[in-house]
């Protein structure tokens, strides 16, 4: 019979469990859904609630706390001409890292070929999969309507453009807008500690949306077609180590603090596959790492539409290990001509369903390769979705923290709080 613990004792042990940070908590999460999906797939099917009340409890999240970042951001700056430069700065930043993310893809497919020996089975049916949007039509997208009509569909880039310029126009009437960004910078506040209370349930929403994934594919997705995950996951640690962490160094930003800032968004954005999910947690963290509130809810937003680095580098690689495995040889010509349709298309990945699907099937069509290769890569798409997802989240957090330094901003230094919760 065991021993009852002390009043002691057990202090020392509610003392423990509290020093386990929310990451370290999520981590375990993460394990423990894994493996009640490998090894009780039909009790994780039925804990998809679970991981959709999470998730729509984020989402509750997103519509207000970018009105009250960007509008008492860019109200309190007052100056439209450094707003300009910011988009400047982060627009160039965006496309060179886009590129780069394309040609790691490129380069890492042909040197792993993950696709040769595969045998591509012709005729299947694919999943139908909407038109990707053209450069010209997420402009026009970017143009609110109705904000009230883009807040209830959680559309954060036409949000972000109204915002942006309602936070102007407080900036312009001066005086008589003070109550309007004193009421927004309130709203912002609020809202960062609502996200402290949706975060104490993301243990639960984490373990829910992998035992989910798991129990649903079966635990042959881990196995199967390892290769090409494999090769991925390669790819995705090259762009960290090779365009990630060069613009941390070069920008001056303190990468120690900088993680501390950036891993708790980006081990949700992996755990639950939403960029969505982590959205708000980067959106108060990364204004905690230094970087001044009129950048972080500027360049963050911005990047979920235009800097999506993980599902561009995922682009290529998927296009590539599908012309591997179908036989079809593509020249260098070619692939330089596809990595300069997939700088464009890309673009158009955010707010539609099987976002990246969508833009590869494109692609397949534009360079005939076989349809039938989408269907190869669904059994396994959920396990590179993490990976992609996450670093398109650490990526829009490089670039946030990066623009913050070269807007002479202190990003990261000492007496910052990072921490959320945990």
């Amino acid at each position: 019979m065991g021993r009852a613990l002390s009043p002691a004792g057990l202090a020392r042990q509610v003392s423990l469990t509290r020093r386990i940070s929310l990451t370290s908590w999520i981590v375990i999460a993460l394990a423990a859904g894994a493996l009640l999906g490998i090894f009780f797939p039909g009790a994780a099917k039925g804990l998809a609630p679970v991981s959709n009340i999470f998730l729509r409890l984020i989402k509750s999240i997103v519509g207000p706390l970018l009105f009250g970042t960007i509008v008492s951001g860019v109200a309190a700056m007052g100056e439209l001409k450094a707003m300009g430069r910011i988009a400047a700065k982060s627009l160039v930043y965006f496309e060179i890292a886009t590129t780069a993310a394309l040609a790691i893809g490129l380069v890492v497919v042909n040197a792993m070929r993950p696709g040769s020996g595969l045998q591509l089975a012709g005729g299947g049916e694919t999943t139908a999969l909407a038109k990707p949007l053209s450069l010209g039509q997420i402009f026009e997208h970017a143009a609110p309507a109705n904000i009230f009509e883009a807040l209830a569909q959680n559309d954060v880039l036409p949000m972000v453009v109204f915002f942006f310029l309602f936070g102007a126009a407080c900036a312009t009437v001066g005086a008589k807008a003070r109550p309007v960004t004193e009421f927004a910078g309130a709203v912002a506040e609020v809202m960062f500690r609502y996200t402290r209370y949706v975060m104490y349930t993301a243990p639960f929403g984490v373990a829910a949306a992998m035992a989910v994934a798991i129990g649903s594919k079966g635990s042959g997705v881990l196995f199967g077609l390892g290769k090409l995950v494999g090769t991925l996951y390669v790819a995705l640690g090259l762009f960290v180590a090779l365009v990630l962490w060069p613009t941390l160094v070069a920008a001056r930003v303190p990468l120690a603090r900088f993680w501390e800032a950036a891993r708790q968004p980006v081990v949700i954005a992996f755990s639950t596959a939403s960029s969505e999910a982590a959205l708000p947690l980067a959106l108060e963290n990364m204004e905690r790492l230094g970087v001044p509130k009129h950048i972080v809810g500027f360049v963050l937003p911005i990047g979920y539409s235009f800097n999506l680095t993980g599902t561009a580098l995922y682009l290529s690689l998927a296009a590539v290990f599908i012309a591997q495995a179908s036989g079809a040889r593509m020249g260098v010509g070619a692939q330089i001509t596809m990595l300069v349709t997939l700088m464009l298309t890309s673009k158009g990945v955010a707010g539609v369903p099987r976002a990246a699907l969508v833009v590869l099937a494109g692609t397949l069509s534009s360079f005939q390769l076989p349809q039938e290769g989408i269907t190869l890569l669904l059994g396994v798409d959920a396990l590179m979705d993490m990976g992609r997802t996450a670093a398109n989240v650490l990526g829009n957090c490089v670039a946030t923290a990066a623009v913050g330094r070269w807007e002479g901003s202190a990003v990261g230094e000492a007496g910052s709080e990072v921490e959320v919760a945990g």
